[in-house]
């Protein structure tokens, strides 16, 4: 068993955050939760998710260019936490596209089908 009165790195990493300053990236949480949603919504014939893919790309973004002003104000985990987000609405935007086209290309293909059957017949 490990020894219970020693603190983990995580909590040493936080107390350090805390005493110099180091605050979380802005949105970095959001940009995380819309890219998960992306990845999740992209079945809802792909509109839920490009919204929320691109509503996360551009959040991650705006993160990046602060983060990138000033690596040392920021905690690692909240960086990583928008890396992470990006890459889930960067795969969500992609199928969400793509099922999206498909949808645009079946009701189109229905459309014509149904354009070529003599309506006036029956």
């Amino acid at each position: 068993m490990e020894n219970q009165g020693t603190p983990n790195q995580e909590t040493v990493n936080q107390q350090f955050n805390q005493q110099f300053g180091q605050q979380p990236l802005t949105n970095s949480t959001a940009v995380l939760v819309l890219g998960i949603i992306s990845i999740i919504g992209c079945y809802c014939v792909g509109i839920v998710g490009l919204i929320c893919g691109i509503i996360a790309l551009v959040l991650a973004n705006k993160a990046t260019k602060l983060h990138t002003a000033n690596p040392q104000a920021y905690t690692v985990g909240s960086v990583k936490n928008m890396k992470a987000g990006r890459v889930c609405a960067i795969i969500g935007t992609s199928l969400s596209a793509i099922y999206f086209i498909f949808w645009i290309c079946y009701f189109f293909i229905l459309g014509a089908a149904f354009s070529m059957i003599p309506w006036d017949r029956y």
